[in-house]
């Protein structure tokens, strides 16, 4: 497997586990879902509302564009399924750009200001790639911890048990 293929693979995981994940938290109670639980984003809300202002960030990074926020902890939506409506586009828009993205393109350095440090940074587009996903799957990790400790059975989202994971 290639690298291009490689990210095609991690957004299309990111993509099926979002939706497995959104499916478990619609079955909780708003009140549930927004209670704050000393995450660092509150709550289970919280904390997909910051999944989705990363994936925005990172994505305007990607496409040369400035940063549409400013702050790592703005709610951008209250509503939950204005939230998941959001996030799956946002997953459909990072899986279309990945797709059209060539070996010479995971090479190019891309410039942008850390709003978690204030530095400024250039980094491949192969490491703004990786970070993403990771900075996903932390956050996701999360958010099984709560839906956990609500009860909430979200099922195996364990990678090999993705349905297009090939062996």
């Amino acid at each position: 497997m290639n690298l291009p293929e490689h990210f095609a693979l991690q957004a299309r995981y990111s993509q099926w586990v979002n939706r497995r994940l959104y499916d478990a938290c619609a079955t909780l109670a708003d009140a549930e879902r927004k209670r704050d639980r000393g995450v660092f984003f509150g709550s289970i809300h919280g904390t997909w509302n910051h999944l989705l202002l990363g994936d925005r960030l990172w994505l305007a990074r990607l496409q040369d564009q400035p940063a549409p926020y400013q702050r790592l902890d703005l709610q951008l939506y209250n509503d939950f399924a204005e939230l998941r409506a959001a996030q799956c586009a946002s997953d459909e828009t990072l899986l279309d750009l990945i797709l059209c993205l060539g070996a010479a393109d995971l090479q190019r350095r891309i410039a942008f200001r850390s709003l978690s440090t204030g530095q400024d940074k250039v980094l491949a587009v192969t490491t703004l790639l990786t970070t993403l996903f990771i900075h996903k799957t932390h956050h996701r990790g999360q958010i099984t911890a709560l839906l956990s400790q609500s009860g909430c059975n979200y099922g195996d989202i364990d990678f090999i048990c993705a349905p297009f994971v090939d062996y």
